[in-house]
């Protein structure tokens, strides 16, 4: 902290004056010494010999002058860095003395109490919650600095393996001996991108390397992943064949060969996979066409990978079974972050390209052996698709243009992978007796699908999939794009009534960000608009309003299917009885006739609408799962659960949408009475009975109505009265409509 930084660009000017004076010195010599070997006077052997020589005393004063130039900017890029990084830890230092804390010399953070009036101090010692708020605090502030101190000691030792290069002659044919090194490079992250490229190397060819390169190693990736000049240069050096090899052979030391290491492996991976996201950011550079293009033929190629070589299902055929560059390359990238939208759409097309059979691709080219899902096997990413679908989920913007099918339905990318993609990619060779025959049986895996859930929530919500406890908001703005997707998920797979079970809990988040449609398409009573631009556009808009569109029929059988899983039905079912909710906060005081009966008649169709499909659940055979006491429990378990505190995130848009608002009063105490009454009981069959009782209609609404009701001086026990029958009617039409077309089951 206390460093004179400018002796480094001192330093640096007195290396770009040596470079001047060993620029006249060339001069000087190839006039009065190199050019006596070229002039006429002199002339056979020896003349030639001594030309010879004298060239490579030629080269040599340039190459002087190249070295010398290259110390001199490595010098100023070190300054550079270090102003700006210890710029850095001054800022935090600042920050945290703002915030309440000292900083010692030595980066050590405490809370400073000095500052706190007597009434302060005394409140502090006698509040355990308020010290441990501020312990959290410390430890936030002292991760922080000793981070930014890291990043310069990182700097520093770039700086170090730089200063050791620039000086190695790079040419060991140059007629020298350890002369001057005419290829000196005057940028910092190109020694060190060498540098990791000689570790990676060694790595590669089964070396055991050192604890100390290793280290260095990691602190390469570390420092200089966000930097194209090293991401690039590395990359590069390597070539995609070798970088694959690379992250195979981390894997290989990570989960198999040296498990103790394993975190170590894995955050050289980690750097690995941010330096690929860093380096393919620029569509119309160089560098990425021609490393696109090196993916593309090492994607389809074999590699050794113990993980599916030795796993203990693999049957006789699969022994040293190889994985393809593509899955590799995709267990690397979920590791790492920050990936471009158009890398992401290449890489996905990619790597249809390469299994779509009508672009001339084979369908089982990712098949292999052996389940690779779940805790033990569900690193690797066997199904490099559906990994690029996760990780592209990452990206709301980049995740809807490539699923949105277009206003003239030219993008085929929804269509393939809800219909036409083959996801079997489990391999088991058929026996006949104790002959292994040739014949493979093909099964799908149990993490399928599940990049492409999380990406069609992404893509039809505006924003990243969400976490637990997290709701999705029943009125969330959408665009025309998310809007397109929605629609055709809900078409293509509504016929079906069915949903992938990998796929439920992420579609029905969905959809639940949609409810202010699907209210009106359930109810029955909505515009018109929505049932013009069903079998349309499936939007239209509304002022600057986007609204989906589709067939109650496609919508209530959608429904059905993703209801197989009680926490998805019970994320609708939640978002639509806040929505009502909503409905009613917006009815005007005094509103009677027609203004006050058509939300709640449309919010008892609604929910008529969740009565049907609750009870075909409940009398399905395809019920094995769950029993239906089981299933009632986890459905009302997931209602009382979710966000109770208001969770902010912006939307595609930039509409901040809050979970948990406290408008949803009445929800809200419906779901608080629901939830005390479970608390109460500890086995699945009572919590059922409790589940029956709240989600029957009458109840429900009795309870959101009253809810409502109590905070309107307007409202007496009659129209209450009058109210709970609107929306016992709008009930039984909902139901009715409702189980008509879950009977139909014609596509």
């Amino acid at each position: 902290m206390t460093t004179d930084l400018s002796k480094l660009t001192t330093a640096a000017t007195g290396w770009e004056d040596m470079a001047g004076e060993f620029e006249k010195l060339e001069e000087r010599y190839k006039q009065d010494v190199h050019g006596i070997s070229l002039g006429l006077t002199w002339q056979g052997l020896s003349a030639d010999a001594a030309n010879g020589r004298f060239t490579v005393t030629l080269n040599e004063y340039k190459a002087a002058q190249k070295e010398a130039k290259a110390i001199a900017a490595l010098l100023r890029g070190a300054h550079s860095q270090f102003v700006q990084l210890r710029g850095e830890v001054r800022s935090l230092r600042d920050d945290a003395v703002k915030a309440g804390m000292t900083v010692s010399e030595q980066g050590h953070v405490s809370f400073d109490t000095t500052r706190l009036s007597d009434s302060e101090r005394s409140a502090y010692v006698h509040d355990p919650s308020q010290q441990e708020a501020v312990r959290s605090s410390v430890s936030k502030w002292t991760a922080a600095i000793t981070a930014a101190v890291k990043a310069v000691t990182d700097a520093d030792d770039g700086v170090r393996i730089a200063l050791k290069g620039v000086v190695v002659d790079s040419d060991p044919l140059d007629g020298t001996f350890d002369g001057f090194n005419a290829g000196a490079k005057s940028e910092i992250e190109l020694y060190e991108a060498e540098h990791a490229k000689d570790i990676a190397t060694r790595i590669n060819g089964g070396e055991k390397v050192s604890t100390a390169d290793l280290a260095e190693l990691g602190r390469a990736f570390r420092d200089n992943s966000s930097r194209p000049e090293f991401t690039q240069a590395f990359l590069n050096g390597m070539g995609a064949e070798n970088a694959l090899k690379f992250t195979n052979r981390l894997n290989d030391l990570a989960y198999h060969d040296d498990k103790k290491h394993k975190a170590t492996y894995l955050h050289i991976e980690k750097g690995l996979a941010n330096s690929l996201a860093n380096a393919m950011q620029d569509p119309k550079s160089q560098f990425y066409t021609e490393f696109r293009e090196q993916l593309k033929e090492a994607g389809t190629e074999k590699f050794d990978l113990k993980e599916a070589g030795e796993r203990p299902n693999v049957i006789s055929r699969g022994h040293g079974q190889q994985v393809r560059g593509y899955q590799s390359l995709v267990t690397l990238m979920e590791q790492g972050d920050g990936y471009s939208a158009s890398f992401l759409h290449d890489l996905a097309d990619d790597i249809r390209t390469a299994e779509d059979k009508k672009r001339g691709g084979d369908p089982s080219v990712w098949d292999l052996q052996g389940d690779f899902g779940g805790k033990q096997g569900g690193w690797f990413a066997n199904d490099p698709l559906d990994g690029v679908l996760g990780i592209m989920a990452k990206d709301p913007a980049a995740a809807t243009s490539y699923l949105d099918p277009g206003p003239g339905r030219e993008n085929d990318n929804l269509q393939y992978l809800l219909k036409e993609r083959d996801w079997k990619l489990i391999d088991t060779p058929e026996w006949r007796g104790n002959i292994e025959t040739h014949t493979d049986h093909e099964t799908e895996e149990r993490d399928v699908r599940t990049g492409l859930g999380l990406l069609i929530e992404s893509s039809a919500t505006g924003h990243t999939p969400l976490g637990p406890n997290q709701d999705p908001w029943p009125v969330t703005p959408h665009t025309e794009g998310q809007a397109r997707v929605m629609h055709d998920v809900i078409s293509g797979l509504g016929p079906d009534q069915s949903v992938h079970e990998n796929m439920r809990d992420p579609l029905a988040r969905a959809l639940a960000s949609y409810t202010e449609d699907t209210h009106q398409i359930l109810g029955g009573m909505g515009s018109s608009q929505y049932v013009t631009s069903a079998t349309g556009d499936g939007f239209f808009r509304d002022g600057d309003k986007v609204h989906m569109a589709v067939s109650q029929k496609d919508l209530t059988q959608f429904m059905r299917g993703l209801a197989d899983d009680p926490g998805a039905y019970a994320t609708l079912h939640k978002a639509e009885s806040r929505y009502i909710s909503l409905e009613m906060e917006r009815i005007p005081a005094g509103a009677d006739g027609f203004t006050q009966s058509n939300p709640l008649s449309n919010a008892g169709a609604a929910l008529g609408a969740y009565s049907a499909i609750r009870e075909d659940v409940i009398n399905d055979e395809r019920m094995s799962a769950y029993s239906v006491a089981d299933w009632k429990s986890k459905m009302a378990y997931h209602i009382v659960g979710g966000a109770v505190t208001p969770l902010y995130f912006t939307t595609a848009g930039g509409v901040s949408i809050a979970f948990g608002d406290t408008l949803q009063r009445g929800v809200d105490t419906w779901a608080w009475t629901l939830g005390n009454d479970m608390k109460a009981e500890a086995d699945a069959t009572a919590n059922a009975g409790i589940a029956d009782h709240y989600l029957n209609a009458n109840n429900q609404m009795n309870l959101m109505v009253d809810s409502w009701a109590d905070g309107r001086q307007d409202i007496d026990a009659d129209e209450r009265a009058g109210l709970k029958g609107e929306i016992l009617d709008g009930h039984d039409r909902g139901t009715s409509t409702t189980q008509k077309y879950l009977t139909d089951t014609t596509n």
